[in-house]
């Protein structure tokens, strides 16, 4: 392993000197920026986080801006990116940062990891990348660079598997710590660099499916490239099986305004708004049906209803076909309103936050 990681580092380094795509948080070391970033990463790609992390640092520049927001407006600079909660504990470890540190983000990994939402991963990630500490890195990316050049086949998800390759990642930008690089400057920040090369490669070259040896800077090093398994490792084993669910929603209008509601605390995606919908079973419901679960659910008689927009959409192992209903409220008496509950107009839909499937079906009305 010493030989190996000895010639790994500088490859790695190397390489990424010369390739690492020209991302706008990669332009700073402010653990802020930083941080945001690799919130808005997890599970979703970088072309998609670019436009969300430059509209979020414009509008919440520092945490203090962060922590004073209103969780509303949180909410709908996160809206589209799934895993609200993440959004959620942004917030709250802003504000306990605000309240126990003055408002500068702490430079001790020790400390990241009490902070809400931050686990080992984040932890590694700003304190490599903002601090340049020596602290490792693992995600999807690393996985599969890491189990590859190493031949793990065992499964990444098991435990002793898991901490097999923490270890590696650890002594890998530890290495990259103390060893000074032909070709590197002496003030280039190793740890960060040596980590973000490794999700880098994943991201770009070690891709899961065919990926592209003939460009990889370590292919000489490579275990998986020398025998053959490639496309064998890494041993994710069987995923499960996707459940399909077939929901409806409604687009209920009464004097010009919409019915939604906000959901509950302790609901998935609590805090965002949607308009009424229901888990259906296997069987179609006929029309008169879908305004009797109308008036059971919510208490309201709707008219005649017309199909508004159908779409299939995922939430993790969940394959969800949507169809929106549109119609209207058949007593016109003005409806009441609660606090989860409220009848607004076509402009305010735009200005609240929503689930990305329900944001979906408002560019349908408007």
């Amino acid at each position: 392993m010493i030989a190996k990681k000895n010639k790994l580092v500088p490859a790695l380094l190397n390489w990424f000197s010369a390739n690492a795509r020209d991302l706008p948080w990669r332009r700073t070391t402010d653990p802020y920026a930083v941080w945001v970033s690799e919130i808005m990463l997890q599970q979703t790609q970088v072309k998609t986080v670019i436009p969300y992390w430059s509209r979020w640092m414009e509008k919440l520049p520092t945490i203090a801006s962060l922590a004073g927001a209103k969780e509303q407006a949180v909410l709908k600079l996160w809206e589209g990116l799934g895993y609200y909660s993440r959004a959620r504990n942004l917030q709250k470890a802003a504000q306990l940062i605000v309240r126990e540190y003055s408002g500068n983000f702490p430079n001790s990994h020790e400390v990241m990891l009490t902070l809400p939402g931050i686990g080992r991963y984040t932890a590694g990630a700003i304190s490599s990348i903002a601090f340049n500490l020596p602290e490792p890195i693992v995600d999807g990316n690393v996985v599969r660079v890491l189990t590859r050049i190493h031949g793990i086949t065992g499964n990444p998800r098991d435990k002793s598997v898991n901490g097999q390759i923490w270890g590696i990642a650890r002594e890998l930008v530890e290495t990259a710590a103390l060893k000074n690089v032909a070709g590197i400057p002496v003030n280039t920040p190793r740890c960060s660099h040596l980590n973000q090369s490794l999700m880098e490669l994943g991201a770009l070259t070690c891709i899961p499916r065919q990926p592209r040896c003939a460009e990889c800077p370590v292919r000489e090093n490579c275990d998986a490239k020398r025998t053959g398994r490639t496309e064998t490792i890494p041993n994710l084993g069987v995923r499960a099986k996707a459940t399909n669910v077939s929901v409806a929603a409604f687009v209920v209008e009464c004097n010009g305004k919409y019915l939604v509601r906000k959901r509950k605390t302790g609901e998935v995606n609590a805090g965002l708004w949607e308009f009424p919908n229901y888990e259906l079973g296997t069987a179609e419901l006929s029309v008169k049906e879908l305004q009797e679960l109308v008036f059971k659910r919510e208490g309201l008689r709707i008219g005649e209803i017309v199909p508004l927009i159908k779409f299939k959409h995922s939430i993790t192992r969940y394959r969800i076909t949507l169809q929106a209903w549109s119609s209207k409220l058949s007593d016109t008496k003005k409806p009441s309103r609660t606090h989860n509950v409220s009848w607004i107009s076509v402009a305010e839909l735009f200005k609240l936050p929503f689930t990305s499937a329900h944001k979906k079906i408002i560019s349908e009305i408007g």
